[in-house]
């Protein structure tokens, strides 16, 4: 495959649960030069209503905010612009429907990602942030929903790991009716505390040379600790605690008026402080420097990544080959198999670059359920592909290929495809067609065998049309029949398979 010239200009949105960011670069010697940056305070978090549902009128301010960041990346090139959606839109049961029109909205797709995918990305945005000097890193990001924290070297995360708690939902949760008083700060604390006590052992044994905090409730921190006097070149434990005494003499979110601290922060930063507060703690973190880079930067490097062939999602897919001891061989054959089917009915079926991705995994994937048991193992390997943290994959690829493998043998699963969007439905249901036919015609595990000469291969609407070589199926009379039972597998699908 070519290598593809990466644009001049790229963007990235992050969709958070209290602000949404977007940043614009120029990429210049691999390097990023911001032309333009946009952030608006929208507390996503704050419109999920007692069933899980962002509120119709939590949408219309988002909407409202995309409106504006649409206007400067709508006309971009398709692929030059990275989308995220982070802990609101994981939790949110409606998120599908705010994702189809806030796609619209800005005319590029837009990712939902796992926490430990976030964690990834910020990781990246902020190790390219500092200088490279090889120590070993702990990265701090506090969210509106969630608190990210990585330890790395490098360029490199070693240890991922996001936790359900954030500016606002720790502010929501601890100060309610905007109350602060030292008892609720105390419990506070404590929820903190045991929020962090699964990897607290883990993350201090391991270790780091340097803390690094990244994002707005870190930067509002230490511009307030500046701002008072205590402590010019980062946050310590003790301008910490002399912070929380402050909050707690105001009494109350509605009387904060602190130097240093933006109005729009207000609302949020007493959760914020109680946060880093207990970060500290736990991990017994001494001193943090903070970090321009953050989510969106990491996303622009990621993206820069995937347009030069750099892309984590490929390693990511070998590890879990390896992992699960996948047959190596027989993986490749399906993926050859299928890429020559695929280029012979993409046209008629318009399928793109995108569609021979998710192919090309699944077919890499599509046995992996056989690490669990032969029965059924087109149902175990979509769970694990569905439920596993894959670096590099947004929710909806991995719920994506975790259909294609479900859907690669035996009955037609059609009703499985209703949890993705008309226009994305039709697509992976010729995909799965490609998928299933490659497999069928790659049964005999052998290369050296007749099933694998890749018949002449014609796409309608609704037929498929498979022709083989003459005597190809006299003399492979379980080809024959595997295709008898596929044409019957396919009527589920409205497709008329015919073979000759």
């Amino acid at each position: 495959m070519p290598r593809i010239i990466p644009p001049d200009t790229v963007a990235a949105i992050d969709l958070g649960s209290n602000s949404f960011h977007m940043i614009v670069s120029r990429i210049v010697n691999q390097q990023l030069d911001i032309i333009d940056r946009h952030k608006e305070i929208v507390r996503l978090a704050k419109g999920l209503d007692a069933e899980g549902r962002l509120t119709p009128e939590a949408m219309d301010i988002a909407f409202d905010c995309l409106s504006r960041m649409g206007q400067r990346v709508r006309d971009m090139p398709r692929g030059s612009v990275r989308i995220v959606g982070t802990n609101t839109l994981r939790k949110a049961r409606n998120s599908a429907a705010f994702v189809c029109r806030a796609s619209e909205i800005l005319n590029h797709p837009i990712e939902i990602i796992r926490g430990r995918e976030e964690a990834r990305l910020i990781y990246l945005g902020v190790s390219h942030s500092l200088a490279d000097d090889g120590k070993r890193k702990l990265v701090v990001d506090i969210g509106g929903g969630s608190t990210e924290l990585i330890i790395g070297e490098q360029f490199e995360p070693m240890y991922t790991e996001s936790l359900y708690m954030g500016c606002v939902t720790m502010t929501d949760n601890a100060f309610l009716e905007g109350v602060i008083t030292d008892k609720l700060w105390r419990q506070a604390i404590i929820k903190a505390l045991l929020e962090l006590q699964p990897i607290a052992n883990l993350y201090r044994g391991v270790g780091w040379e340097m803390a690094v905090g990244a994002s707005g409730t870190i930067q509002a921190v230490a511009g307030v600790i500046a701002a008072q006097g205590w402590n010019t070149h980062g946050i310590d434990m003790q301008s910490l605690d002399r912070l929380s005494e402050l909050l707690i003499e105001a009494g109350s979110i509605d009387k904060l008026d602190i130097k240093g601290l933006a109005s729009d922060r207000v609302p949020v930063f007493a959760g914020g402080v109680v946060v880093l507060q207990a970060v500290f703690k736990a991990l017994n973190v001494t001193h943090m420097i903070v970090s321009d880079g953050a989510l969106r930067e990491g996303l622009i490097y990621d993206l820069i990544g995937r347009l030069q062939h750099s892309d984590v999602r490929q390693p990511t897919i070998d590890h879990l080959m390896k992992r699960f001891d996948v047959d190596m061989q027989q993986s490749r054959r399906v993926r050859e198999t299928a890429a020559r089917l695929f280029e012979a009915v993409s046209s008629e079926w318009s399928l793109d670059e995108s569609h021979i991705s998710l192919l090309d995994w699944a077919a890499s994937l599509h046995e992996i359920g056989l690490s669990i048991s032969h029965s059924q193992f087109h149902k175990h390997g979509a769970y694990l592909i569905r439920n596993a943290d894959l670096p590099g994959f947004s929710r909806q690829e991995q719920s994506a290929v975790a259909l294609l493998v479900r859907s690669h043998r035996r009955k037609f699963p059609l009703t499985e495809f209703d949890e993705f969007s008309n226009g994305q439905v039709k697509p992976l249901i010729k995909l799965a067609v490609i998928l299933r036919l490659a497999v069928l015609l790659n049964r005999s595990r052998n290369s050296a065998q007749g099933e694998c000469s890749i018949p002449a291969l014609k796409a309608g609407k609704t037929t498929i049309e498979i022709e083989f070589e003459q005597g190809m199926l006299k003399d492979h009379p379980l080809t024959q029949a595997d295709l008898e039972n596929e044409a019957a597998y396919l009527k589920a699908a409205s497709l008329k398979l015919k073979y000759s």
